[in-house]
Formats: structure tokens, sequence, C-alpha cells
């Protein structure tokens, strides 16, 4: 079945966002911009093909120039359909002819493309065979901000993303925990936000007792028991956007060590959401966060970035990192998520995806972050 983003998005936003990455695009130096089936496709069109396979598929976009899908004749029909197509013009190719020539004719043949992360090696080859004078660059190298900054639209959808998630957490706190394998959990977590709306469940990390110190443990049969901190980190889509949200529960009643450093995760998730404000670097909130942990002597023990941007994938630019000097603007959304984690003992993580306002930020997820006790 075509997918598509969502409903709420017409033929002229997709004109519109189709123009602005060719402006982009000139404004980098690019003689254009080459889009392959995923993300930056399903964002500039709608258009999703019924399956990725060998068959080239390829938006070609130019500064003064119509954009060009050009698609197997067989995915032609589907393409037609895609809400973007009344904006663009589909040029396909049918078994037998070389897709590399039909696309070579739409390209400068000495200019530099911007060409989309997950664009098959194969086409990239083909079509720098059929061009030899072209050179490429990945498009999060290239344009990095192409898609990070949100309209109206686009936060409406990440809120109710975000509200699904909440929903889902207010849920599972009411499940039983103890005696009951991660996976177990992690089955219900998924369900859950299947229930309220997702369409796509990308992950449901359920990290329980020392499990809880790796960041990105895979779910297992570990049996979740009384006295466990539990990490959950959940998120997926949701009419296209995503969700992302982390809590950590307690089975039972807390050590005074395990609320401290709970208390002291929360802390420094407060602190990163208050430094987002227009014009604040992105490591800006990373320094934030991190110098509360690190001032209370846990510093080694956050060992990840404090967050990434979140739209129609739930991660990608802008990172919340050390060196990112990249202003933030209204519209910007991502996670800030700070975490402690203490090797074979226990970890803490709390995240919420939070949007730049014109004055601040707003966050996108809002169940509590205090401690909560699960049975």
């Amino acid at each position: 079945m075509t997918g598509t983003a969502s409903a709420s998005f017409t033929a002229d936003d997709y004109e519109a966002r189709m123009e602005r990455a060719a402006r982009q695009a000139a404004g980098a130096g690019l003689a254009g911009l080459l889009v392959a089936p995923g993300p930056d496709l399903v964002w500039l069109t709608g258009y999703t093909p019924t399956a990725v396979t060998e068959r080239l598929t390829l938006l070609v976009l130019a500064a003064g120039r119509d954009p060009v899908l050009v698609v197997p004749t067989l995915e032609a029909p589907d393409a037609e359909h895609a809400p973007g197509a009344p904006a663009l013009t589909l040029r396909d190719w049918t078994d037998g002819k070389d897709p590399y020539a039909a696309t070579a004719a739409l390209l400068d043949p000495d200019g530099r493309f911007g060409i989309s992360d997950n664009a098959w090696a194969m086409h990239l080859l083909g079509l720098q065979n059929a061009l030899p004078g072209t050179s490429y660059a990945s498009l999060t190298e290239a344009l990095p901000m192409l898609r990070a900054v949100k309209d109206a639209a686009e936060l409406e959808l990440l809120a109710a993303a975000g509200a699904a998630a909440d929903a889902a957490f207010e849920e599972i706190r009411g499940v039983a925990f103890a005696g009951r394998r991660e996976t177990d959990v992690a089955a219900d977590l998924a369900a859950l936000l299947r229930r309220f709306g997702h369409s796509q469940v990308d992950f449901t990390i359920v990290a329980s007792g020392p499990n809880g110190a790796n960041p990105h443990h895979e779910i297992g049969d570990r049996v979740i028991e009384r006295g466990d901190m539990v990490v959950l980190d959940f998120g997926g889509l949701k009419d296209g956007y995503g969700s992302d949200t982390s809590r950590t529960v307690h089975v039972g009643e807390p050590t005074d060590e395990e609320r401290r450093v709970h208390d002291l995760v929360r802390e420094a998730q407060e602190a990163g959401f208050r430094a987002v404000r227009p014009g604040a670097a992105c490591q800006d909130v990373d320094r934030a966060a991190r110098a509360v942990i690190a001032g209370a002597g846990y510093g080694e023990y956050f060992i990840h970035r404090t967050g990434h941007g979140i739209g129609v994938t739930t991660h990608e630019p802008p990172y919340m990192i050390e060196g990112e000097q990249r202003p933030l603007v209204p519209g910007m959304c991502f996670s800030v998520e700070p975490g402690v984690y203490l090797p074979g003992r226990f970890g803490v993580r709390i995240e919420d995806i939070v949007t730049v306002t014109e004055d601040g930020g707003r966050r996108l997820n809002n169940t509590a972050r205090e401690m909560v006790i699960v049975d």
C-alpha cells in the first residue's frame, strides 16, 4: 500500500517543501538534490513506493526547474496518487531501458548533487557511470537542517504523537512488572502505542535492574524483580510523525541512593529544558543537563548526547551535543534525555520531546517525571 506522511498536507504544502529544498540546495552550492525512497521522499512528496527494489525511483530537484520523479512504469499509477504528485512531473521508465540514462538527461553533467543517505550504492554508481563529471554529497552532510524546522501542522502531529506515547505510559504504569519478563512488558508497550494510534512501533526498551545501565539495552528474558529500577524508552510513528519518551520506574520502594540518582536526572532534564530558547546553541542544552550530573559527581556515567531531532523519523538532526554550535530556531523539535548509568547496578533516563517556541521551549511529553512506583 502506498504510504503518505499525513492526510494533513496538501499538494501546495509539498510544492512549497520541494521549492524550499531546491533553494537551500542552490544556497549550499549544489546543482540539485536527488532523493531516493525513504523519509526525505515522504516529507517532500508524500510518496512511499509499494516496495523498495532494485528498480530506480528518484526525485530530482533543482532551483528554477520543475521537480521530476523518475519511477518504474509499473509503479507510476501509485506515484500519480501521492499527495504531492500534482506539484511534480512523473518520468517513468520501463524494464529493459536504462534508468540512469533517463535520469542523466535531467542533470547538470558537471554538477555536484546532494543525495539522500539511504540511496542504494548501485543507483549512485549507475549515475556516476552515466555522468562521470558529477559528484555527490549525502543530504545529512549537505543540508542537515532540511527537515529540522517544523511548521504548525507538523508540530500538531508531533504533539499528538507525544500525547499518544504519554497515554501508553499512563497505562503501562498500572500493569504488573514483578515476576514478568522484559519482553512481556515491551509487548504491552507496543500494543499500547498501537492502541493509541501509532501505525509503527520503532522501539520499546524495557531495561530492568543492571540492564538499565545499558542505554540501548535489547529486551530479553530477564525476569523483573521487586527492587528493580526499570528504564522504559519507547516510540514510533503516528500519522507519519514520531514519538519518543523515556521514564524510569521502580518496582516497589527504592533505596535512598536510587531515589537520589533519579532526582538528579530529573533536575538535569529540567536544566536541559530550561536551556531551550531561540538563538541558543544546540550544545547549550547538552551543557546545561551535563553540568548538573557532573556537579553531583556522576559525570562519567552520563555516556551519550542529551538529545536528537525528531520528525518523520524518530532520530534526525539537530543533535544536542557538545560541539554543535548551530542555533536553535522556533519550530525545531528534539529530545532532552539525560541519564545516569551505573554498570552492573541500574540506570535512570528521563526524556521528553521539546519544541522551540518564540520565547523558550514547550514539552510535547507531560507525564510525571517524579519517580513512579509500580508493582
